[in-house]
């Protein structure tokens, strides 16, 4: 998927016409994206502009910090640089103000779009423990089946705290571990018992079932929404 540069509203020619442009075809690729049912990157990178544009729309005197500048004079006592803006200013954030106040409800709209999407997928999920659920259960699997498939997708998972600012976020990985074949013998506590024999160090793992009424996209969609509803179930 072609993106859209964080800075792309001061990079290169700052023009309305062509900002415009740039904007409406990046729109256009990520409508296309949602019409196929893939929802990431590209609502995670649309929130990302929509927040961005926000922020220099209340701060606007921050935006001259974004343009591109020229050595003036160097202050050999201090040692320092100093630059000047290679920018007309006040035509510059008169063009900006334009860019930005066409842009921003566009980006809304297409958010709202792929919120949409978002609920319509969760709502096709079935979300649940496969046996019991041990007090630790910041690792473990997640078994990802689709309806009319028989196909299993197994993925280990680990749940990590950061530290940002001050403040706790909990993140969580996930990587496949294998596909397997499901039947009336090979059930979902088998498969969970065959990656207990072949991954030792998780002898006792939590494990989760995710099944999808609907074929949706695995990278794209399934993945990430799987890794919101496990945030909300695993343990700190």
């Amino acid at each position: 998927m072609k993106s859209l540069p964080k800075n792309w509203i001061t990079e290169g020619h700052i023009d309305f016409e062509y900002k415009k442009y740039q904007l409406l075809a990046y729109l256009q690729e990520t409508n296309k994206h949602f019409n196929e049912m893939k929802l990431y990157p590209s609502l995670s990178e649309l929130i990302d502009h929509y927040k961005y544009l926000n922020d220099l729309k209340s701060g606007s005197s921050e935006l001259t910090k974004l343009f591109p500048k020229k050595l003036d004079s160097i202050d050999f006592q201090k040692g320092k640089l100093n630059y000047q803006s290679k920018v007309d200013d006040d035509g510059i954030m008169k063009e900006l103000s334009l860019i930005t106040e066409f842009a921003l409800p566009k980006l809304v709209s297409q958010i709202e779009e792929g919120k949409i999407i978002y609920d319509y997928v969760e709502d096709q999920l079935e979300f649940e423990p496969v046996g019991i659920v041990p007090i630790y259960n910041q690792e473990g699997y997640i078994l990802l089946s689709r309806e009319k498939k028989n196909e299993v997708h197994a993925f280990r998972y680990k749940s990590s705290l950061l530290r940002f600012a001050g403040e706790r976020f909990r993140s969580i990985s996930m990587w496949l571990v294998g596909v397997f074949q499901k039947s009336l013998v090979n059930t979902l506590e088998k498969i969970k018992m065959d990656l207990i024999r072949e991954i030792k160090e998780l002898p006792n793992p939590a494990t989760w079932r995710i099944h999808s009424h609907q074929e949706f996209p695995i990278e794209e969609t399934l993945i990430p929404i799987s890794k919101r509803l496990l945030l909300k179930s695993v343990s700190v």
